[in-house]
């Protein structure tokens, strides 16, 4: 009968240990399919670490993530998009940022409020870990190299925008002096970024760096595009 008494007491133990294994383990194949853009962010993070971006292939990260490939390119056109998945997200609130600009603001003075309004998305609770770990990942070369064609695609929505808020008929040298100014003010925010990014946990918002970044740019250029 004791032993009887023991055995059972052992198999209602074992019993809870599993359980609390259980509990313990997340159950990574469980989330929800609305989380595969993350999950796939997730383990590119991850790998990209691990064993560098040029070392992780597609199919490395769909496995990690536990997704397909097709639904790896559903999200993402290329790998390297992946380093600019939360840039991208904020750069998309660019033209908004644009059209909401208060019509008492001038042509500079109006892309540099919107700029503005951008870069406060980010902060310490969203740094981009690609351009804070871009030397371990060995990812400086390709964001570079992609980051040009995202520069100029902003460049085009600023330069519209200027032609726009300075009227019609205003003839070719103030459209160049419109793309000039959209791609220095460019230029200068993505040096403010980079020097953000840098500067570690201290770094505080983005939007302080930009605008301190664009304000000379901005100032040039009043002039040639007119009041503000």
């Amino acid at each position: 009968m004791p032993d009887r008494t023991r055995t059972e007491s052992t198999r209602t133990e074992s019993t809870r240990t599993e359980s609390t294994r259980t509990e313990r383990t997340p159950a990574r194949a469980g989330r929800p399919r609305g989380s595969s853009r993350a999950m796939l962010e997730e383990a590119a993070a991850e790998l990209f670490l691990e064993q560098g971006y040029a070392g992780t292939t597609v199919e490395d990260i769909t496995r990690r993530a536990g997704v397909s490939r097709n639904t790896f390119f559903n999200y993402f056109p290329a790998k390297s998009d992946l380093l600019w998945a939360d840039v991208d997200a904020g750069l998309a609130e660019l033209p908004r940022a644009l059209a909401d600009c208060p019509d008492g603001l001038g042509v500079t003075d109006a892309v540099r409020h919107a700029l503005h309004q951008v870069a406060a998305g980010f902060g310490p609770g969203r740094v981009p870990w690609a351009l804070t770990q871009a030397d371990l990942m060995g990812t400086r070369g390709v964001l570079e190299a992609s980051g040009l064609s995202r520069m100029m695609k902003q460049a085009d929505f600023v330069s519209r925008f200027v032609a726009e808020r300075a009227g019609s008929g205003t003839g070719a040298g103030r459209d160049l002096a419109g793309r000039c100014f959209a791609m220095a003010v460019l230029a200068a925010a993505v040096a403010a970024a980079g020097v953000w990014a840098a500067a570690g946990v201290s770094r505080g918002n983005l939007a302080p760096y930009v605008d301190a970044g664009i304000a000379p740019a901005c100032a040039g250029y009043r002039d040639a595009l007119g009041a503000g």
